[in-house]
């Protein structure tokens, strides 16, 4: 089904942007508006009207879908970044391959210049389901290391890419991220929106703001992605010739501390704070049987999702916060290549969290 916000795009470039309303799909989309671009915005179900924007609604699980969706439609660029997380890695590959595939042939006779696919940094730690398990290059992470010897869907999707740009003739580029924060509610992935209803929540219960992973995590280095740089990056690679047929990191540019940046976060939000002490305190069960609690606090003062679970992932940020390996990646591939957008993370986040309440998502 269409859902038609606009007249249909007859520009000479057109952006389709798959996963539209994610965290990273929806930054692109306000990185290409903002640009001139006009946009065909695929999801499964539309967003928000804007200016220069059509919405495309599909089953990106169902080939029959996106072939009658796009039949019409004629984009020139393709920014890939939906992902459907199944229960066990071989579902992951299963699914998450297909989904590209049959998009990429949906698109077969078109006049396709480039497709970008957002990745992450999976491709160097291994899937959930060995997650950091096996032995891993170096920190910093390079993007000419070998890929790791196991199963691991970002590989098929690649995998995809590549027999598909070299059947239909386009350039493409893969963009591998760290721990995206941005906009998007309701994302499986998003620990800027998490952390900051975490602590909401702990401030409206006079509770401290405790930060949940590992020892390694709080002393060691990291590094995050702002999903507006990697939208930036991912245009950058799709419109220069530098950027053709490579692979790339993206993150903001900066490193730090947990135990540097979780302070700085707690006086923003106001609360005090707690750090690692002994061992993990998980946010899933830290956070549990709090739904009420956020339907009172959303009411309270008005916010426009009362839902937790569309808040926040607590899992996900477990996930990346309970590490014991640190984990930081190499630009140099980039910045040789001529990008050079950078973020200071800790603004990253401020500036999230004050749209965040600006838009009353927090309180």
């Amino acid at each position: 089904m269409t859902i038609d916000h606009g007249p249909a795009v007859t520009s000479p470039r057109a952006a389709l942007v798959v996963g539209a309303t994610g965290i990273a799909g929806s930054a692109l989309v306000e990185a290409l508006t903002a640009d001139g671009w006009p946009v065909l915005a695929l999801s499964r179900r539309p967003g928000a009207a804007r200016d220069g924007v059509r919405w495309l609604s599909a089953d990106l699980t169902s080939a029959e879908s996106l072939a009658a969706v796009l039949a019409g439609e004629q984009p020139t660029h393709v920014f890939f970044t939906a992902w459907s997380r199944r229960d066990t890695e071989e579902e992951n590959i299963e699914v998450n391959a297909a989904m590209l595939r049959d998009l990429l042939a949906a698109l077969r006779g078109k006049d396709v210049a480039h497709v970008a696919l957002m990745t992450g940094l999976k491709h160097y730690l291994g899937p959930f389901e060995a997650y950091a398990a096996g032995e891993m290059a170096d920190t910093p992470f390079h993007e000419e290391e070998p890929r790791l010897p196991v199963r691991n869907f970002y590989y098929a999707q690649e995998d995809e890419l590549f027999a598909a740009a070299a059947d239909q003739g386009f350039t493409w580029s893969v963009h591998r991220a760290h721990t995206v924060i941005g906009h998007a509610v309701g994302n499986a992935m998003n620990m800027g929106l998490t952390l900051a209803t975490q602590a909401a929540l702990c401030r409206a219960a006079g509770e401290p703001f405790v930060f949940p992973g590992s020892e390694t995590q709080w002393n060691g280095l990291t590094d995050m992605t702002d999903a507006g740089l990697l939208a930036e990056h991912m245009l950058w690679a799709s419109t220069t010739p530098e950027g053709a047929d490579e692979a790339f990191n993206i993150v903001n540019g900066d490193v730090f501390r947990w135990r540097w940046m979780w302070p700085q976060l707690a006086a923003w939000f106001g609360v005090d704070w707690e750090g690692y002490d002994g061992a993990p305190r998980p946010l899933e069960q830290a956070m549990a049987g709090r739904q009420e609690q956020w339907a009172d606090l959303a009411e309270q003062h008005g916010l426009a999702e009362p839902r937790l679970d569309r808040m926040a992932s607590w899992w996900h940020t477990d996930s990346d916060l309970g590490r014991g390996i640190e984990v930081v990646t190499d630009m140099g591939k980039s910045r040789i290549a001529g990008f050079t957008g950078y973020r200071r993370t800790l603004d990253a986040f401020t500036a999230l969290f004050e749209r965040y309440r600006t838009e009353k998502l927090i309180p």
